[in-house]
């Protein structure tokens, strides 16, 4: 590299840096990361558990090998010959029950969670396996008799009122051993789930395979689990190497980026095996020998109903690598919305927020720019003077530096510091269910999705290039100096996909942004001036 190019690449680097990373970022979104339809759930019926392993003698927590195979064989076990036993309804769910005391159907009634065509959300489609609330045993021989073998049931229809919980009693006699599950449902979509068997008899029970509504690749999704140490352990579908076990676990959830399914035991935790099927996606299981007890939930990963269940199964939603940012930020956002009453708002009012936090860095950036803006002259002196001498070009460079109080790599770290945080709020936009459907104003009615007239795109684009008419440049590339100008076009392309909170979350950055720089420019025109008119004295 020329010396001799040193310092003005000082200042190209720190734009550059923003416009590399954020490039990367969004050209990945829109190739890898656009919706995709839901996972060929045929090949994960197909497919699931055939990597389980055997107990042994002692019952060690493995599931048995030849157990995957007798399922394969077992018709019973995709649901083609059960029926429904038993349905429990309350004003929030409709549940079905197989004959094999699997939950087989778990609607969601409330308008929120209707699809598109306002039908009703089902979080267990047919083709789904495992179940939640399928029992496995380590004994083939018993496993094999059992998915032959019908539940009875204490009735075949419960319903339930808004503030009551009802038992449902499902037996089932085997040649040697009688089978007790006793769930006690609530009307949020909560249960209970106590299972009793006549005589010890290893087995396997779980809260299902993770609900399919919304499958992408821009959230997380796969299992969960939490250990008695509060140490989250997340396993993404397709990236299960191993099966593994975990003992001593407060919750194990099966997930999508919004919805669950999911055992929970603060009291008694629960020893999980965490199989997969040949598709390396994670399928939870909890093991006991003769009784098992535990909370049990299906529903949306919404904060408010979690809470009201209890306070520690907020955990369950999970934000991905920036949770550690991303959870406060959401605090911050629920928050703000208590108070305000409008998700939009409160996203305004965070970004607010967030830009008077970095203030004084951007603000320091904005005035070392403009420093840099006036220097430009006699740096390209000094360049000139010394383009044969790079040791002295930098030692003079530094000199003038000190002298005005400009640095050129002072824009790093706003940049650096911006990143993480929207990444963060990436996250919790696209994860937070609160947002589905919660509108903001006049055109924006589902913060969850794109704007669908484009208005906040182009507005963010606007901003954009409005902004970078009056920032400060001392870019002398013209492939980079191209680069800058195409910018808002390529951001408002990408972000026109992109939920509405999000683009309103970066549109009042920019907006912030833009007026910042305003005062910033007016602020040294008038400096300017008034050192022009000393000068002229």
């Amino acid at each position: 590299m020329n010396h001799s190019n040193n310092n003005n690449i000082f200042q190209q680097k720190r734009i550059l840096l923003a416009v590399v990373l954020s490039f990367i970022f969004f050209v990945a979104y829109d190739y890898f990361f656009l919706p995709k339809p839901n996972l060929n759930e045929q090949n994960i019926t197909q497919n699931n558990a055939t990597k389980t392993q055997n107990l042994d003698a002692n019952a060690a927590p493995k599931l048995q090998e030849d157990l995957s195979k007798s399922m394969e064989t077992n018709e019973a076990l995709n649901g083609a010959k059960n029926g429904i036993l038993a349905s429990v309804e309350s004003p929030h769910f409709k549940a079905e029950i197989d004959t094999l005391g699997r939950i087989a159907s778990f609607y969601l009634k409330d308008k929120k969670y209707l699809n598109e065509d306002k039908t009703q959300i089902n979080l267990i489609t047919k083709e789904q396996n495992p179940r939640p609330l399928e029992l496995r045993f380590s004994n083939n021989v018993i496993n094999e008799e059992a998915f032959k073998t019908d539940y009875k049931t204490s009735t075949n229809e419960l319903f339930l009122d808004t503030n009551e919980s009802k038992k449902l009693v499902l037996t089932q006699n085997l040649s040697n051993l009688k089978v007790e599950k006793i769930i006690t449902f609530d009307p949020r979509g909560n249960y209970e789930i106590e299972v009793k068997l006549s005589q010890n008899a290893p087995f396997f029970i779980t809260p299902g395979f993770r609900p399919s509504i919304a499958v992408d690749a821009y959230t997380v999704h796969g299992a969960l689990v939490l250990d008695s140490e509060n140490t989250i352990h997340t396993f993404e579908d397709g990236d299960m190497d191993m099966e593994e076990r975990i003992n001593k676990a407060f919750i194990a959830s099966a997930f999508d980026r919004y919805y669950a399914s999911f055992f929970y035991n603060f009291d008694k935790p629960l020893n999980l095996t965490i199989s997969k099927d040949t598709n390396d996606n994670p399928i939870l299981f909890a093991y006991a020998d003769r009784e098992f007890k535990a909370g049990g939930y299906i529903g949306a990963k919404e904060h408010e109903a979690l809470r009201a269940i209890d306070k520690r199964l907020e955990d369950v939603v999970e934000f991905g690598w920036f949770t550690f940012i991303a959870k406060p930020m959401y605090e911050g956002l629920d928050f703000l919305f208590k108070h305000i009453g409008n998700w939009g708002w409160a996203i305004v009012v965070l970004t607010l927020i967030v830009r008077v936090i970095l203030f004084p860095l951007t603000y320091k950036s904005m005035i070392s720019m403009n420093k840099l803006k006036d220097l430009a002259p006699k740096m390209k002196e000094i360049r000139e003077r010394y383009k044969g001498d790079p040791q002295k070009m930098n030692m003079h460079m530094m000199e003038l530096y000190k002298k005005h109080g400009a640095n050129p790599m002072s824009g790093c770290l706003p940049i650096l510091l911006q990143i993480p945080i929207f990444f963060a709020i990436y996250r919790v936009l696209f994860n937070a269910i609160e947002l589905k459907d919660a509108p903001w104003i006049f055109w924006i009615q589902d913060l969850s999705a794109m704007d669908p007239y484009f208005i906040l795109p182009i507005l963010m684009g606007a901003t954009m290039f409005l902004q970078q008419l009056i920032t400060p440049m001392t870019i002398q590339d013209p492939l980079q100096a191209k680069i800058m100008k195409f910018l808002p076009v390529i951001f408002t392309i990408f972000f026109i996909t992109f939920p509405a909170g999000l683009t309103l979350y970066w549109f009042v950055n920019n907006l912030c942004s833009l007026v910042q720089q305003w005062i910033i420019n007016k602020m040294f025109e008038k400096e300017h001036h008034k050192r022009e008119s000393e000068k002229a004295k």
